[in-house]
C-alpha cells in the first residue's frame, strides 16, 4: 500500500501528464488506500504498455533518423547516443535540427548559384585561361595559383628594391623599372663616348667598325708571335724579342 501511495502521489503531481490519472466511475475492484479512497490509476497498466511501445517505437525512428543523417550528412559520423541504451527525445531533436540546416543551406546555396551560373563561370573560365575541356580546368586553376604567387613574391621584392610602398600599383613599379634603365643606358653611352673619345653616335659606329677591320689581323699576329716564341703571356713578348738581339 505504501508503494501504491507513492505511485498515486507522483501521479497526482502537476508534473504528471494528465493522461496517466483518470478517477475511477465505477466501484474500486484492485488497491484501496490506507483513508479508504480509490487510488484512480486502475488503468496505469495499459498506459505504461503504450509508453513501452513508444520507447521501442523511438529506438526504431533514431536508427532511421540516423540512416537518412549518413545520407544528407556523410561527414557527421559521430553519433555519442549509439552506445545508450536507453533513446531520448532529445538525441533524435538533434539530428533532425541537423538535417533540417543542412537542408536550408542547400536551398539557400542552391537560390544563390543555380546549376546554369555555376557553368557560366566554368566556362568563361576555360575562355580566360584557354582550356578546351572540363578535365583541365582544375589543373589549369592550380597553375594560375602558382603563377599568382609567384607574381605576389616578385612584386612584393621589387618594392622592397625599389624602396616604394607595398600599395604602389604594377604601373608605378614598371615606370621606376624603365627609369631605372634608361639611366643605366645614359651611363653606358656615356662610358663608350669617353672611351673611344667621341660624342657623335655615327662616329662611335664608324670606330667600332674600324675596331673589327684591325683587331682580327692584329689577334692572328699576337697569336703567331706567341707560338713562334714558345710562350704563353702577351706581355712576355716584348723581352722574348729583345733577347733575340
Amino acid at each position: 500500500l505504501k508503494v501504491l501511495s507513492r505511485i498515486d502521489s507522483i501521479l497526482r503531481s502537476p508534473r504528471a501528464p494528465p493522461l496517466i490519472f483518470q478517477p475511477s466511475k465505477g466501484p474500486v475492484q484492485n488497491h484501496i488506500k490506507d483513508n479508504g479512497q480509490e487510488c484512480g490509476f486502475e488503468h496505469l497498466p495499459l498506459t505504461i504498455e503504450m509508453w513501452a511501445d513508444q520507447l521501442m517505437a523511438l529506438k526504431a525512428l533514431h536508427r532511421s533518423l540516423r540512416k537518412l543523417s549518413l545520407e544528407l550528412l556523410p561527414w557527421n559520423t559521430a553519433d555519442p547516443q549509439d552506445k545508450r541504451e536507453s533513446i531520448r527525445v532529445e538525441d533524435l531533436q538533434l539530428i533532425v535540427d541537423a538535417i533540417l540546416e543542412e537542408i536550408e543551406n542547400k536551398e539557400k546555396n542552391r537560390q544563390t548559384l543555380s546549376v546554369t551560373t555555376l557553368s557560366a563561370i566554368v566556362s568563361h573560365f576555360q575562355k580566360l585561361f584557354d582550356v578546351s575541356s572540363l578535365n583541365g580546368v582544375y589543373p589549369r586553376m592550380n597553375e594560375v595559383y602558382i603563377k599568382l604567387g609567384e607574381m605576389t613574391n616578385a612584386m612584393r621584392n621589387l618594392h622592397e628594391l625599389l624602396e616604394l610602398d607595398s600599395s604602389a600599383p604594377p604601373t608605378v613599379v614598371v615606370d621606376t623599372v624603365g627609369k631605372l634603365c634608361d639611366i643605366i643606358k645614359k651611363n653606358v653611352t656615356e662610358q663608350v663616348q669617353q672611351l673611344l673619345g667621341s660624342q657623335d653616335i655615327h662616329s662611335i659606329i664608324n670606330k667600332l667598325e674600324e675596331h673589327e677591320c684591325f683587331f682580327p689581323p692584329f689577334q692572328a699576329l699576337i697569336q703567331d708571335l706567341l707560338c713562334l716564341l714558345e710562350i704563353s703571356n702577351m706581355d712576355d713578348i716584348l723581352p722574348a724579342v729583345q733577347n733575340l738581339k
